[in-house]
């Protein structure tokens, strides 16, 4: 497990460590024009990799989690997990077993809302969104032990959801069902503080909803204290939007339409939210201001170790800069195959959708199926990545 970087340094080492931040600060202007990207690893899942969803990376404590929906058509059915792996030395560790009935959707590692001590490193908690309605909370001290449960109350997944750490809140939505809402829970008591109802959302194609989702990856900005969320498609807006949400009142505040439909979300720097068809957004004033072209992802991870935008692709990963201009920078050295219907065996899909980076090292990890989880990292610092 990663030390965290809190001591004291004597004077000398003060002076020359500020030479080194005003060196590197020098140079950041052509940062964007190193690499190329290379592979390091791929992290073979014991239990396989049939299918899975979001996943998290905990920068403080080295640690990488991955919704694995396991194969429920395997004979025996392969029971879902949450695989954890060392980001640090990228290796497997474990994995956290969840019921046939509740594979993993969204995942989201907080601290826990009771602990006094600021010093203690890492996440403390793992929050999943389940496939039947509930919310898992995991303890990461213990995390073989059974989970909570709490209940959304809808028919359908609980999906993706962020953490407002302030007022102790999770978002999140159950994107499937006949009315989209999203949902608060407390995470100090664990219990349900109210819904917000979606009956405006519009689903963008004739497909069951178990493929079409009306509700997707939301975020916390902790300057606005507000949540962030992103909608494909709405009948105000039938190009999408990105709704801006109050955790207290739970309303929306303000709705920033968008031109391509988003499902990923991120938060990057300036003040900014970057969708994962290439809408840049302006926070302030809820306009787009910049649009990526050549994007499009389910999950996308901003990394501030390296200010890029990772986007998880299905058969590819493009990298965006995260600072005006929002330049592509180009993708990752790997490419994915999906066929709809899929292959008869023994060919099989190798594609991904999900994708996360830990800004410690900036090793990145795209889970794809029926392979692994690949690491990567920009090959300028020949592995090692940077020390923040």
């Amino acid at each position: 497990m990663k030390q965290r970087k809190l001591f004291v340094l004597p004077l000398l080492a003060l002076t020359a460590l500020l030479a080194v931040f005003v060196t590197a600060y020098a140079d950041d202007s052509n940062k964007d024009k190193l690499g190329p990207y290379k592979q390091l690893t791929t992290i073979t899942i014991p239990e396989g990799l049939v299918g899975f969803d979001i996943s998290w990376v905990d920068s403080e404590s080295g640690r990488y989690y991955l919704a694995n929906r396991g194969n429920a058509k395997a004979a025996p059915p392969v029971a879902p997990t949450i695989d954890v792996i060392d980001t640090e030395h990228d290796k497997f560790l474990f994995a956290i077993p969840l019921p046939l009935t509740a594979a993993g959707n969204g995942v989201v590692a907080i601290r826990k809302s009771d602990d006094a001590d600021e010093n203690d490193e890492g996440a403390r908690e793992l929050w999943v969104g389940a496939a039947d309605s509930t919310v898992r909370i995991i303890d990461l001290n213990h995390p073989l032990s059974t989970a909570f449960s709490v209940s959304t109350g809808g028919t359908n997944r609980a999906d993706e959801l962020a953490n407002d750490p302030l007022d102790h809140i999770i978002l999140i939505a159950n994107d499937q069902d006949a009315t989209p809402f999203v949902t608060f829970i407390s995470t100090k008591t664990r219990t349900v503080l109210g819904t917000l109802s979606y009956p405006q959302v519009v689903f963008l194609d004739p497909a069951p909803k178990s493929v079409n989702h009306g509700l997707e990856q939301p975020v916390w900005d902790g300057l606005t204290k507000r949540f962030y969320l992103s909608v494909p498609a709405t009948s105000a807006n039938h190009s999408g939007e990105v709704d801006e949400i109050n955790p207290l009142t739970r309303m929306v505040t303000r709705i920033f339409p968008t031109t391509c439909r988003p499902a990923g979300l991120a938060l990057i720097p300036a003040q900014h939210l970057m969708t994962s068809c290439g809408d840049v957004l302006d926070i302030a004033t809820g306009s787009v201001v910049h649009t990526v072209p050549g994007v499009g992802a389910d999950e996308i991870w901003f990394n501030p170790g390296d200010e890029r935008v990772y986007f998880g692709g299905f058969v590819s990963v493009p990298v965006v800069s995260a600072q005006s201009p929002y330049s592509l920078i180009g993708t990752l050295p790997w490419v994915g195959t999906f066929v709809f219907p899929p292959p008869p065996p023994p060919a099989v899909n190798k594609f991904s959708h999900s994708i996360a980076a830990d800004s410690e090292n900036n090793h990145i990890f795209l889970p794809v199926t029926n392979v692994g989880v690949l690491v990567f990292t920009d090959d300028r610092d020949n592995g090692e990545g940077s020390d923040n």
